[in-house]
């Protein structure tokens, strides 16, 4: 007879969109396969191009080609949109995460609209931040869609996420980054000063005709306007005549979206000590290594990997002082920040180094150890992982659209059915207690944000001489002990119910000071929105102690599905036909008292 061998755990699909191939290949392959490694599955999207059929080959892992243009393009973008939900729905992932704006609003429309569960988007930069007029205002209304439509929102910088919630594009609790920042992170292997020695720099500058004495600056990136390069064309002018020995290497293209003014192009072509690429370079720590210090006039970033890449290489960089930059730059330590569009800031900066070679090398080792400590892939894919984990935990908790149907449905039917004992109860209270009939205060909801839970009030704001309020027991009316005995007194909580903030079953909603004081495993009962009536409910109420409710909680958590809230369901009804009044309070309390945190071991407390 064959070994019998446990089945392995299915493997969990994630679909990547980017809007460029380039994009895949330059950030996403070692993270591709180190995923992989820890049982996700990749299905690779972008715009067609040599780059993702190289990824495929690559990565190993299957890739389809959609046409996505990067500028506003309606009549290509509904095509898009169709070939990435047919992706989609034929996939079925359970991770969609969309980078760059096109492929953002393309992939989290396609997610939602195929019911995915957790919908990731990163903005890596805002386009937007260097436009006026109509098409500032179209393009922050496609990142605050995209951002609308996904279930969780990362930016690769913090400056990049304080500008997204300045300018009101996601609300603060839904938009993140992830340790210090960056998509990819580096790696620091390849991109190791130590493994590039005197002949890789010497090759570099013989293939592109740079004498080898010579000083060399190196512009990296894509050659568009937005990128600096009429400053950096009008600084090279003053420079050129500064330092006779000095070249400029160019290393990207000409883009004909965002294009460079003609005189400019035609002015650095033209310059016999400005040399170019002509487009990616596969292999870029030589590059790197035959650089004195390397140039970022950028007029907006998210994270600029050119600035984590050349600091793992030791070379300083002189970028402009916008978000992203200044996440990745320590200026006057691992390089140098000036004004943007200031050609001058920039002339004086590059000079600075030239002069101070000394200076330089300093910035250079401090840059690669600023890399390590807060870049290197290590950390970045650790964090992408584990906020991959904690996404997929949450969403198995998470109410998908037919359990929400069923709580707008059951809410809806609650409030007709009910509506008028809803207002003989109004009235009642109305009558003998006064204003106000309803009993407002935040409770802590899903992952303990808090929500103002409604409840019809039930006991009188009576208070002692002192001004204080008095007991429970002596505040709680007739009329209040009736309505906590038959659960009339949450009735108004269906409207919570109806706005999303509570469901029909769930742990019930508690105090939001309490929530610092959950031990980890008591935390697990925030991982799902609270109910109107829940498992511990059921089995007690308030006459069980504060640990024994959490442990049903957590029960709850980890075996919820529809046949169990079913059965939550008909044994509160049950419970509410036969006027069961057990557990409405605590013994000694008129309802819980407050919960003061876990019990203390006196064995650790002598200890301390």
């Amino acid at each position: 007879m064959g070994e019998c061998r446990p089945a392995e755990p299915p493997r969990i699909r994630i679909l990547r969109i980017t809007t460029s191939p380039l994009a895949l290949w330059s950030f996403f392959r070692n993270m591709t396969a180190f995923l992989g490694e820890h049982g996700f599955e990749t299905l690779a999207v972008s715009s067609p191009g040599q780059k993702l059929d190289e990824f495929h080959a690559w990565a190993g892992v299957p890739v389809q080609a959609v046409e996505m243009k990067r500028r506003i393009s309606p009549l290509s973008d509904l095509p898009a949109l169709w070939r990435l939900w047919r992706i989609v729905r034929r996939y079925r992932p359970d991770i969609v995460h969309a980078h760059t704006p096109k492929a953002g609003l393309l992939g989290m429309l396609a997610a939602w609209l195929a019911l995915v569960k957790v919908r990731v988007y990163t903005i890596h930069g805002l386009p937007l931040l260097t436009r006026t007029g109509w098409q500032f205002h179209v393009l922050r209304l496609a990142e605050t869609l995209a951002c609308k439509l996904a279930t969780s929102v990362y930016c690769v910088s913090h400056s990049v996420r304080r500008v997204v919630l300045d300018l009101g594009i996601c609300p603060p609790a839904k938009v993140r980054t992830l340790g210090y920042g960056s998509c990819s992170g580096v790696d620091l292997q390849r991109f190791d000063p130590a493994a590039c020695g005197p002949a890789d720099r010497a090759r570099v500058r013989a293939q592109y005709g740079i004498p080898e004495d010579a000083l060399l600056a190196g512009f990296i990136g894509r050659i568009v306007r937005d990128k600096g390069i009429r400053e950096l064309a009008a600084a090279w002018q003053r420079l050129r005549v500064e330092f006779p020995n000095l070249h400029l290497l160019c290393c990207g293209e000409f883009e004909p979206q965002d294009p460079v003014p003609a005189e400019v192009r035609e002015c650095l072509q033209n310059d016999p000590r400005v040399h170019f690429t002509d487009g990616f370079v596969a292999d870029m720590p030589p590059v790197y290594a035959a650089l004195e210090v390397c140039v970022l006039p950028t007029y907006r970033e998210g994270l600029p990997t050119v600035a984590l890449e050349c600091g793992a290489m030791q070379v300083p960089l002189i970028a402009t002082r916008v978000p992203g930059c200044t996440d990745a730059v320590r200026d006057g330590v691992t390089g140098l920040l000036v004004e943007a569009q200031s050609a001058e800031a920039l002339f004086y900066a590059i000079a600075r180094l030239l002069r101070d070679p000394r200076l330089a090398k300093e910035m250079g080792r401090a840059a690669r150890e600023f890399v390590r400590v807060k870049f290197s892939e290590e950390i970045v894919f650790g964090n992408v992982l584990d906020e991959y984990r904690r996404l997929l935990r949450e969403s198995r908790s998470r109410p998908g659209f037919r359990e929400r149907l069923a709580d707008v449905c059951g809410a809806l039917a609650g409030l007709a059915v009910f509506a008028p004992l809803l207002a003989a109860v109004w009235m009642a209270i109305r009558l003998r207690m006064g204003r106000p009939v309803l009993f407002r205060q935040f409770r802590a909801g899903r992952g303990g944000r808090p929500f103002l839970l409604y409840k019809f009030r039930t006991m009188l704001e009576a208070r002692d001489s002192a001004g204080a309020l008095l007991p429970d027991s002596e505040r709680l009316t007739r009329l209040g002990r009736f309505l906590r005995a038959t659960s009339l007194d949450e009735l108004p909580q269906l409207w919570n119910v109806l706005k999303g903030e509570m469901s029909l079953v769930g742990p019930r909603p508690l105090h939001a000071e309490y929530v610092a004081r959950y031990t980890p495993e008591q935390r697990r009962r925030l991982e799902v929105k609270p109910g109107l009536t829940g498992w511990a409910q059921i089995h007690g109420r308030n006459a069980i102690a504060w640990e024994r409710k959490f442990e049903l909680d957590v029960w709850y958590v980890e075996n919820r599905s529809l046949a169990l809230d079913l059965r939550i369901l008909a044994a509160t009804l049950g419970q509410l036909l036969r006027r069961d009044r057990r557990g409405i309070g605590n013994a000694g309390h008129a309802t819980m008292p407050e919960y003061l945190g876990p019990p203390v071991d006196p064995g650790a407390e002598a200890a301390r």
